[in-house]
């Protein structure tokens, strides 16, 4: 869910308005396409897991037991607003029709109190017994997000009906007087602060804030003795008030998105103590906490942040719903501070973290997004990245969060106002602000050069800022050189028909990591533009062995663009060596160098597209031949 900060909200940024950011070819339009194409898929799946005929059930529609784990009504609801925003960026009769038939079975489902949850009804369950597990607000979170997004899209009203009647029982449940527990898994947060962004409805904010300060003081904690993470605070981010808290810790999900809303509490009240301790602990999970790839998550084990500097490449969990949580946390402190180094998070996220966990199909889905598939891996669980993509899982969190976040992707590509427009992210396409509407031409990622073309402009003064990332030392504007790290600016008066171009330099580089992170020392990770790379089996010589594989970090990697190859790609090609296989024993006497290998070409494609030509051995962290 894009956040559209009220109108007497303190932000430094404000969101385009439905419709005013459009993908209109290149990268991204590629990828949209391959995203709208699954959501027929999505509802199928949707179907067949029983999510959709639990609330069919619940409505009186059809006859039967609920089927999986009370928060299936979840999938549907994120799948609704994937199928919203869809809707606004083309409308066609099809996705609104599939809005106003789930729309009418949620309204069906509905209790006469308010009360909605398909699986607690259908069970005759107590609700809100098991609050620390149940994911009741979770679920009525979703809601909230998917019927806000219908409403901006479509003009249509009736499932904000719906999610404001489950919003006024809850604000009659919960707070202060009422019952004091706490979802265990935050989502609530932020989607009472958009319902009442849609609605002006202070209650929800007030309930929203009340959940933030509320939790740290073990209020969403399973109750009783459990020696598994369920019984430890931190795991539901609640071991700590948040204005105390140093970072994100514990179920990696739960915390980004308990931060996000939080960010949107805090941008709502003007709260500037509370932004600042977001800031801090943002600033703390990227430092230590975030994998190169962007993705959070050091443990399988509750689903995890680690410790400072646990960042395991082949353990990694990077779970694709905290990617989207932590791109979600990232828009929200951009609009707050309009500090460029956020919208380098969103760009390393989108292309590093979110969208490698879905096939160029659009069909199918990574859970977990490992940054090493040993060779002869073998997957264990469903989840495991071991055995590919795949279509859905029997905890579907991750495919519809991944259709409702490319769905609304044209939202993340620029903010803007009167006084002019600031573009995050490049992609072909047009931008509208205040008058100003411009065209967008470039070949990113692959090409650095973005071209903005004035199509329209006010007869006033405006400005015109384009980010210059972090990565992109050397870029020039006009010809210019501008710093990176920021943005460069351009203030005139406007005419149709004005060009300006920021050309970006992409070498390809080479990352090590910090000697505290004990996994990848003596590796490095490759990337250029905003793309991180890695090897995969398929392109390495015949016969090798990837984890023999050495790369050179004396020559650098050479690009080489490849339109026959993953849909159209820039690989890399580096200089290498091929190390001996493994001796009689994993270890050597100290000082004995390891025996020379011969010569080796190692190619790399963007880490987005691997596994796409099936669960092949594949490293972001490669071995150098001499450490660095």
């Amino acid at each position: 869910m894009t956040a559209v900060p009220g109108p007497e909200a303190a932000v430094a940024l404000r969101p385009l308005p439905p419709r005013a950011a459009r993908v209109t070819g290149g990268f991204w339009a590629r990828r949209l396409e391959a995203n709208r194409a699954a959501i027929p898929l999505g509802r199928e799946r949707l179907a067949g897991a029983g999510s959709i005929g639990n609330l069919r059930i619940a409505a009186g529609e059809a006859t039967g037991a609920a089927e999986g784990a009370g928060f299936r009504d979840s999938d549907v609801y994120k799948w609704l607003e994937a199928v919203a925003w869809e809707y606004a960026r083309d409308p066609a009769e099809g996705l609104l029709a599939e809005l106003r038939e789930l729309g009418g079975t949620i309204a069906a489902a509905q209790r006469a109190d308010g009360y909605l949850n398909s699986v607690v009804q259908i069970r005759g369950e107590e609700p809100y017994a098991r609050l620390w597990n149940s994911h009741e607000l979770y679920c009525a979170g979703h809601l909230f997000q998917a019927a806000v997004a219908a409403a901006r899209a479509t003009g249509e009203k009736g499932l904000l009906r719906v999610a404001t009647r489950l919003a006024d029982h809850l604000a009659g449940t919960f707070g202060p007087g009422l019952r004091g527990e706490l979802d265990g898994h935050p989502v609530v947060e932020t989607a009472l602060v958009e319902l009442y962004r849609e609605t002006g409805v202070r209650r929800y904010l007030d309930l929203a804030r009340h959940f933030v300060e509320a939790r740290g003081h073990g209020l969403a904690t399973k109750p009783g003795f459990d020696p598994s993470h369920y019984g430890d605070p931190g795991h539901y981010s609640d071991r700590l008030p948040v204005r105390e808290a140093r970072g994100p810790e514990g179920h990696a999900v739960r915390a980004v998105y308990f931060a996000a809303g939080a960010t949107d509490v805090a941008i709502e009240a003007g709260d500037a103590g509370l932004l600042a301790a977001l800031r801090r602990q943002y600033d703390t999970m990227r430092r230590g906490r975030q994998h190169v790839t962007g993705a959070v998550g050091a443990r399988w084990d509750g689903e995890a942040f680690g410790e400072d500097y646990e960042l395991p490449p082949d353990r990694a969990y990077a779970e694709t719903c905290a990617a989207i949580g932590t791109l979600q946390w990232a828009w929200r402190l951009l609009l707050a501070t309009g500090e460029s180094g956020y919208a380098d998070q969103i760009e390393l996220l989108l292309y590093n973290a979110v969208l490698p966990a879905v096939s160029l199909t659009g069909a199918d889905y990574f859970y977990v997004n490992t940054l090493h598939r040993r060779t002869g891996a073998r997957g264990d669980l469903q989840r495991s990245p071991a055995h590919g993509r795949r279509p859905w899982f029997n905890c579907a969190c991750c495919p519809p969060n991944v259709m409702r976040t490319l769905a609304a992707l044209p939202a993340y590509l620029a903010t803007g106002g009167d006084d002019g427009l600031q573009v995050h992210q490049y992609a072909p396409g047009t931008l509208a602000s205040g008058g100003l509407t411009v065209d967008v031409g470039t070949g990113y990622p692959w090409d650095g050069l973005v071209t903005v073309t004035v199509r329209q402009a006010p007869p006033r003064e405006t400005e015109l800022a384009l980010r210059v990332p972090e990565w992109a030392g050397g870029s020039t504007l006009d010809g210019e050189p501008v710093a990176a790290g920021g943005y460069a600016r351009v203030r005139r008066v406007f005419q149709a028909g004005d060009v300006v171009r920021l050309r970006m330099p992409m070498p390809a580089r080479l990352l090590a990591a910090g000697d505290r992170v004990d996994a990848t020392r003596g590796c490095v990770a490759v990337t250029r533009g905003p793309l991180v790379y890695a090897i995969e089996q398929p392109d390495q010589p015949s016969g090798a062995v990837l984890e023999d594989l050495r790369i050179d970090p004396a020559v650098p990697p050479r690009p080489e663009h490849r339109q026959d190859l993953l849909g159209g790609v820039t690989v890399l090609r580096a200089d290498g060596a091929l190390a001996r296989g493994p001796g009689d024993s994993p270890y050597r006497p100290y000082g004995q160098p390891a025996p020379a290998g011969p010569a080796a070409d190692l190619t790399l494609i963007p880490y987005y597209a691997w596994a796409n030509r099936g669960p092949h051995a594949m490293r972001v962290w490669i071995p150098c031949l001499q450490s660095t």
